[in-house]
């Protein structure tokens, strides 16, 4: 006993000397604990109590920060800036502040949003590609690292209330149930509060909602919209922090799926720009091009660059499809419009509780430019991501049954516009997003709004800055230094520098002297106003793109250019200039290296071998009905491979309602009873359903159904026969005359007893979730 005692005495004496031992300069954070002011004697009457003060950790006057990051917007889209959408809070905070015409992100989320958030490049932090695309090399692994601790980490030690709002997309994708492990959560990343959604895409309608670490589901209304549902989020966050903490500065990142697929919003929003284009994406980009220099957004002497040879000009599009594709960019535009209006509530709300003098409001128009993912436009977005061969004369047919044009934009599709429409949103530049090569994928306009230190001030910032300046720029404005230990945890170097000189001087030094570029093979290095890159193996806007397994970075042929002259990659120098080639590629290699950028071209490695997809490690499950929203990543995989899937149940007469469903209405399978009929669909993007149905139906009582899966080749897409059984005798089968090569959805769940979220098939819309009457013991699945 007396052991034990002096070891615990001992332990008390090491923790205080290990606290005390810790710096209090913010080198090493969290912070030690205040010591205490009392004194505690023998006795009561020998002690003095005094209530310890933490001190303010943050610089007195810290400002709040608004980080606002919209997704897939490309440069030549705000009307701010000469583009077609009208973009109003952003001209407002234009206007009362500062801009940006050359500021880079990566040429994709994930990516971008991992160096906004750590200040370091997109590689150094696991982020080279997107979450569902990662792989197990070192800059791949879709996992930021605590020794590259995010602004909120950071801020939270100083005292900053955190909060983000909307798309995350750096959670690895298998570690995104309800299970967790929790540690790569927006919560686990010093966010003290998350609503929003943790994937890539997710519908606008009926998104797949996470608060938290919690899954929620959002009210089956047809006024409901995520975009207007953040915005009010965000204000009754802002709301309980002035009544609990109105001391503190706050720091919240607001990011929403706007504007990237699926295009979902409601058809007045896309009516305001019924007619605008009809002109096609040739001439749009014209008219942006000359709105752009007529307000010196760009240079004077900047040339606009020429369509690809492999994109169609708007004079090839059939008459007859030019309503759909025009459609379908209208959507878009008031997507973007819509978007904007709801940042403006978030400002409103900071001008009217006093809070907008001091705030720091970042607003990034894109994460990347705009997406050519919808290739030749898309009813249905993961057509395009699976490269399932369709036709636009084939997805207007499948649209008659939704009711024709009317239903995109809504919760039945995942309509997504024309590549080229996203080449016009690229303006002046010559691609789009996932091209790193050149501008038009990597270069976004940023404002920044701060009324107490920042004067507007018209002029263009044209210093070269990139997305992973904002943190440095944020610790340099507010007072504090980049922390050397978070956690336990040496901190890696950050990579960005401050852009705050910039905030004052339009004319600042330029002090960003390199920064590289890679996504998926696509290439590119800043040296001091020259810039070479090369294009890289995949061009977004085309569809299967065979020969990938051969390419070879070392064989790349690079481009040069001079930036000092030559603002939209223009003129390609390559030639003149072979020495100064071979210097900057040189320095490429050294930093891709650096950054774990190797080997270049990671990112496609699953488009080669789909084989190594992040899956689940299992081959057989148990589950009930109290499995729900169980992320597609992690599921069974029921729509690619031969699988068995065993329902015991016990229902009633004409019973009805989803036995277990996967995907959403862009694209999934369910099997369901309706009115004692059992069915089976396979919904293959929309393009195509292939529906099983018994004759007769399923007697009231206990049975034992059998869903089997048979692909008929064991090849990516094979079609597949679907036998349903019950009791051991077969009532209904029918054929996939393809099936999903990658996944039907990035957001949409595997659900037993229910189809949450959008739904697969569009028959039971209207009775979603479509909650099974009956009682299912049990759902067994083995995949073979």
């Amino acid at each position: 006993m007396k052991t034990k005692l002096a070891f615990l005495a001992a332990l008390c004496c090491i923790v205080p000397a290990a606290f005390a031992a810790t710096p209090d300069d913010g080198s090493v954070l969290p912070f030690p604990p205040a010591p205490t002011a009392s004194k505690a004697g023998p006795t009561l009457q020998e002690s003095i109590h005094k209530r310890r003060i933490e001190p303010n950790r943050f610089p007195k006057g810290a400002p709040n920060v608004l980080i606002v990051l919209i997704d897939d917007a490309g440069f030549g889209v705000p009307d701010t800036f000469g583009g077609f959408a009208h973009t109003p809070t952003l001209s407002k905070l234009c206007n009362e502040g500062i801009s940006y015409n050359r500021f880079h992100t990566t040429s994709i989320c994930s990516p971008t949003r991992a160096a906004l958030l750590t200040g370091r490049n997109h590689q150094r932090v696991g982020n080279g590609t997107i979450a569902e695309r990662a792989v197990d090399w070192d800059g791949y692994t879709g996992v930021m690292p605590k020794t590259a601790a995010t602004m909120a980490e950071v801020l939270k030690n100083y005292g900053y209330k955190t909060s983000a709002f909307g798309k995350w997309h750096n959670t690895p994708a298998d570690q995104t149930t309800a299970m967790g492990p929790f540690n790569y959560w927006p919560t686990g990343y010093g966010f003290e509060y998350f609503y929003g959604f943790l994937a890539g895409e997710t519908s606008q309608w009926e998104p797949r909602l996470v608060e938290n670490t919690t899954a929620i589901e959002p009210p089956h209304d047809e006024k409901y919209h995520l975009t207007e549902d953040m915005a009010d989020q965000g204000i009754t966050w802002l709301k309980k922090h002035r009544a609990f903490s109105p001391d503190k500065p706050f720091l919240m990142y607001w990011a929403p799926g706007g504007v990237h697929g699926p295009h979902h919003v409601n058809a007045s929003w896309a009516d305001k720009y019924k007619g605008k284009f009809n002109q096609g994406w040739d001439k749009l980009r014209e008219e942006v091009f000359a709105r752009q220099k007529a307000i010196g957004w760009i240079p004077a002497n900047a040339e606009l660059t020429p369509r690809d040879s492999t994109m169609p000009a708007w004079a090839d599009i059939p008459e007859a499809e030019r309503a759909f594709q025009t459609r379908l960019m209208e959507l878009y535009a008031g997507f973007c419009e819509h978007t904007d209006a709801q940042v403006g509530k978030l400002v409103d709300f900071l001008d009217e509780s006093g809070q907008r003098d001091n705030t720091i409001i970042l607003y990034l128009w894109g994460d990347n430019g705009s997406s050519a993912e919808g290739q030749n436009g898309s009813i249905s977005e993961l057509l395009a991501q699976n490269q399932i061969p369709n036709t636009i004369p084939q997805q207007i047919k499948a649209l008659d049954g939704l009711g024709g044009l009317n239903a995109l934009g809504g919760p039945l599709t995942d309509n997504i516009y024309n590549a080229s429409w996203a080449w016009a949103g690229s303006t002046p530049f010559r691609s789009t997003k996932l091209v790193a090569a050149h501008f038009g994928g990597t270069r976004n306009p940023l404002v920044v709004s701060w009324p107490k230190r920042i004067k507007a001030d018209k002029t263009p910032r044209s210093q070269f800055y990139h997305v992973n300046d904002i943190v440095p720029t944020l610790y340099d404005v507010i007072g504090i230094k980049a922390p050397k230990e978070v956690n336990g945890f040496p901190q890696d170097p950050i990579d960005g520098v401050s852009m705050a000189a910039s905030f004052t001087d339009a004319k600042a030094p330029e002090n960003k002297h390199v920064q590289y570029f890679d996504n998926n093979g696509s290439d590119g290095i800043y040296k001091d106003g020259w810039y070479a890159c090369t294009f890289g193996p995949l061009s977004p806007w085309l569809n299967a793109q065979p020969g990938l397994d051969k390419w070879d970075s070392s064989k790349a042929v690079w481009e040069l250019y001079d930036l000092t002259k030559d603002f939209t990659q223009m003129h390609d120098l390559a030639k003149q200039h072979p020495e100064k080639v071979e210097e900057i590629k040189k320095l490429f290699l050294a930093q891709a290296e650096e950054n774990k950028a190797f080997p270049i071209g990671a990112g496609i490695w699953l488009r080669i071998h789909p084989e190594d997809r992040i899956k689940s490690p299992y081959t057989s499950w148990i589950f009930d009905d109290t499995t729900t929203r169980m992320p597609e990543f992690t599921a069974p995989a029921l729509g690619n491979h031969n699988n068995t899937v065993t329902i015991d149940l016990e229902c009633g007469a004409d019973a009805s309602g989803v036995l277990y469903a996967m995907g959403g209405a862009g694209g999934g399978l369910t099997c369901y009873m309706d009115k004692g009929h059992l069915i089976f669909e396979y919904n293959l993007m929309i393009i195509d359903r292939s529906i099983a149905k018994s004759a007769e139906k399923v007697a009231p009582g206990k049975h034992t159904i059998v869903v089997n899966t048979a692909l008929k080749a064991a090849k990516s897409g094979a079609p597949a026969d679907i036998v349903l059984t019950v009791d051991g005798k077969e009532v209904a089968r029918t054929t996939a005359k393809m099936t999903v090569p990658a996944a039907f959805t990035a957001s949409e769940s595997f659900d037993v007893g229910t189809d949450l979220g959008s739904t697969v098939s569009r028959d039971y819309y209207e009775r979603r979730p479509f909650k099974f009457d009956g009682l299912i013991k049990k759902v067994t699945v083995e995949l073979k």
